[in-house]
């Protein structure tokens, strides 16, 4: 019955993870509404609202196994939600007298909107979890091979020589960002959503807010400052979010897809056997992981802006733009995390050929130092003679298919300025990285102290809420 392939049995398998779509399924986002509905009881009753009595058969019958999906489904069919249904059947489990009391004070958007950020907020562990493991394997990429040169490219043309650790520090430092990022978006985000029909709490009267706050506890959430029905900025900026995180991911994707060229063969995706064969051609080793990073990013960027076109709600509910969001919202999670687990893969089991680096980046017979040649001539000649002396020297070792030191050994000019030994050093790629080295340090220590001061992962590996809620 799939249409999307990522919820498919054979398609899914490349899309998204088994451990995010159980995250942010149909059954689990059931269970978490019911979840909501047995913590609101439990608060209520705590603040002498509901009957305990009430409050404990609430909870026993808040289990999702326990929901009649096709009565529930009809009933959804019929009022736009799936509220209404499951806390009429919420009722009938927990019996007749608890039913009086279940959903008590609470709207529709209420449960919806809470159990979504339960959602997130496991959602977001598991994406947390996977994304320290990326930033640690890149890391260690970067320690090992900072001082690996290989070619430098810009326009996909050999341009200056550059680390192969310098490149892995660059595809590192956004995942830096991302991480602080997201621990600046998480005290916005795991906020309870509890408001009423309106959002003012009427229906409890002068104790709303401790409802509010009471239910906040039995959740492990913040408690927001005005109930944010129709603001979904936080919502909108977790999935603004994802679209960044897999941008940045893409990048990496792509250069390690071009850098597994033929004609390139400097680095490659983990391999085992038949992974990323053709069904004619034995000899292929395709990029599937960096392939399906960008696939999954692709699909991540196109739901962001369905997620941002939804902030335009009417009034106190909206008419239509909300009931967008989980078109969006568990899909664009699902993707996200599949396009991470493929990076996560890719930066712990990469294979770095520093032998081919080194044949590609003497492919060219020293041109490639050209501007390090210039810059050390031009304090002797001025930079237009510099320039004009190496260009005619790259022309003559093109043309003759010679090296670009010898070339300059036939121009008297440069010989007046630069004895051979001097040629040698100058057109040697290793003496002219410039800071690639402290570039990588710098981001290396970043690394360690952005990871060292980040508090939102519990022991467990869960995203702690404790600390997110407000003092007072």
């Amino acid at each position: 019955m799939s249409v999307n392939p990522a919820d498919a049995t054979v398609w899914g398998v490349l899309y998204g993870t088994d451990t995010m779509r159980a995250t942010v399924g149909e059954a689990a986002l059931l269970q978490r509404m019911l979840d909501v509905e047995a913590a609101l009881a439990r608060a209520q009753a705590g603040l002498g609202i509901v009957p305990e009595e009430a409050a404990r058969a609430i909870t026993e019958a808040a289990r999702a196994d326990r929901l009649d999906l096709p009565k529930l489904a009809a009933a959804t069919r019929n009022t736009g939600y799936p509220v209404v249904g499951l806390v009429k059947q919420l009722g009938a489990l927990a019996g007749e007298e608890a039913a009086r009391w279940t959903h008590w004070g609470a709207t529709t958007q209420d449960i919806l909107d809470t159990a979504l950020v339960l959602a997130l907020r496991d959602a977001f562990a598991l994406i947390r979890q996977d994304l320290e493991a990326t930033i640690a394997a890149l890391a260690a990429r970067a320690r090992e091979h900072r001082d690996t040169v290989m070619a430098g490219r810009t326009h996909l043309q050999h341009a200056l020589p550059v680390t192969f650790g310098y490149k892995c520090a660059v595809w590192l430092a956004p995942l830096i960002n991302a991480r602080e990022t997201l621990d600046a978006l998480l005290p916005r985000l795991l906020r309870v959503q509890f408001g009423g029909a309106v959002g003012t709490l009427a229906s409890l009267g002068e104790q709303g807010p401790a409802v509010a706050e009471a239910l906040a506890r039995e959740l492990d959430l913040a408690v927001p400052e005005i109930p944010w029905h129709v603001a979904r900025d936080t919502v909108t900026e977790a999935v603004c979010w994802c679209g960044i995180l897999c941008g940045a991911l893409s990048k990496t994707a792509t250069d390690v897809m071009l850098l597994m060229q033929t004609e390139v063969a400097e680095v490659f995706e983990p391999h085992e056997a038949g992974r990323g064969g053709s069904s004619t051609m034995p000899q292929k080793r395709n990029p599937i992981a960096c392939e399906y990073v960008l696939a999954q990013a692709r699909g991540v960027h196109a739901l962001v802006p369905q997620v941002m076109s939804a902030m335009a709600l009417d009034h106190e509910r909206g008419t239509g733009p909300w009931q967008a969001e989980p078109l969006a919202i568990p899909q664009a999670l699902l993707l996200t995390h599949g396009a991470l687990d493929q990076a996560r893969q890719i930066a712990a089991g990469m294979t770095v050929d520093a032998a081919r680096m080194r044949r590609n980046l003497d492919a060219t017979g020293g041109a490639i130092m050209a501007e390090a040649v210039m810059m050390g001539l031009a304090p002797k000649l001025g930079r237009g003679a510099a320039h004009d002396a190496v260009h005619h020297a790259c022309d003559l070792a093109l043309a003759e298919r010679i090296p670009l030191a010898q070339a300059l050994s036939r121009d008297e000019s440069v010989l007046k300025e630069l004895s051979a030994e001097e040629i040698t050093r100058i057109t040697d790629p290793s003496s002219y990285l410039g800071s690639a080295g402290l570039f990588v340090d710098r981001v290396l220590e970043r690394a360690e102290r952005s990871g060292a001061a980040s508090s939102w992962l519990g022991e467990s590996g869960d995203l702690s809420a404790r600390e997110l809620r407000p003092a007072g």
